[in-house]
């Protein structure tokens, strides 16, 4: 498939084969899952619908829409950014350009906020849970999935992001669960929490611009930047978490490579003790930390 070459009358087949090469070509790291996704995306298919509609052609206005999507992709925009949506923990989750594009390592911190949850004494009421810069919505979602009687709280300083947090939690049934809230960190929230989780910016500002494409140019700066060290986000938010925290609660946080340790230390600093290594992602990275606050 050549730029503007049109893939009118051409079969499914056909056109994912073109658009798998041109992809390819192009040195995207998965050429045929992409192609796969964006022409099941136009024609309204799945990996089986793919598979038996190999055979139908396709009609000028579908070439169109796959040629613009093979143009944005091409020029870095990841998948989902295109699409407008990705899965998450098993959740189909909307997307927007003030929200991360969530990914599979953030399902360590989901992991284990849930261990921690579970492993603490039983309180005498519904869980209370909080999630600090939530995003889309994705952690904490994710966790009111998993947690039947549990409320969550979850915070963040851009509206747009609140916004579509608030509808994932509609289209996923947990909007009578989950509230919303415009602050920075825990500003806003009163305790006290059973969980506090939070998967704040912590690249280095000097690295941000030796990021991924699919990174830098497309992912909120404000999402990213963690501050010289990275660490600012973790001097704000482990003191407010460690206030409100009940005895016995948790908080867990999402690491980026080789921070676990001076995160742990912000936390023991913070009346927070470690029971348990931080838990490690399928790269073998430490990836998310814990921390619960003792009963007094």
């Amino acid at each position: 498939m050549r730029p503007g070459e049109s893939l009118a009358g051409q079969s499914v087949e056909i056109a994912r084969r073109k658009l798998t090469a041109r992809f390819a070509s192009a040195a995207i790291a998965s050429p045929e899952l992409d192609a796969r996704l964006l022409i099941g995306a136009v024609l309204g298919l799945d990996l089986t619908g793919m598979i038996t509609a190999a055979g139908r052609t396709l009609s000028p206005d579908q070439s169109m829409c796959i040629e613009n999507f093979a143009r944005r992709r091409l020029s870095g925009e990841p998948v989902a950014r295109i699409l407008g949506h990705k899965e998450f923990w098993g959740l189909p989750l909307k997307l927007s350009a003030e929200t991360l594009v969530p990914r599979p390592d953030t399902e360590t911190l989901v992991e284990l906020a849930l261990e921690m949850l579970r492993a603490g004494p039983a309180p005498n009421r519904p869980w209370r849970i909080a999630d600090l810069g939530t995003g889309s919505g994705a952690i904490l979602l994710a966790l009111l999935s998993e947690l039947p009687d549990a409320r969550g709280f979850g915070t963040d300083i851009s509206a747009a992001a609140l916004q579509m947090a608030e509808a994932n939690a509609t289209d996923l049934g947990l909007a009578d669960r989950a509230s919303f809230i415009a602050c920075d960190y825990a500003a806003g929230l009163n305790g006290p929490f059973d969980l506090i989780v939070s998967n704040p910016p912590y690249i280095r500002s000097a690295d941000i611009r030796d990021l991924a494409a699919e990174v830098r140019d497309y992912d909120p700066r404000q999402a990213l930047d963690g501050g010289a060290d990275g660490l600012d986000a973790y001097r704000a938010l482990v003191p407010q978490a460690a206030r409100l925290l009940a005895p016995s609660g948790a908080l867990v946080v999402e690491a980026g490579q080789g921070q676990s340790g001076q995160i742990e230390r912000l936390m023991t600093a913070a009346g927070l003790i470690s029971e348990s290594a931080p838990k490690a992602d399928l790269s073998g990275i430490p990836r998310a930390v814990a921390g619960r606050k003792m009963p007094p």
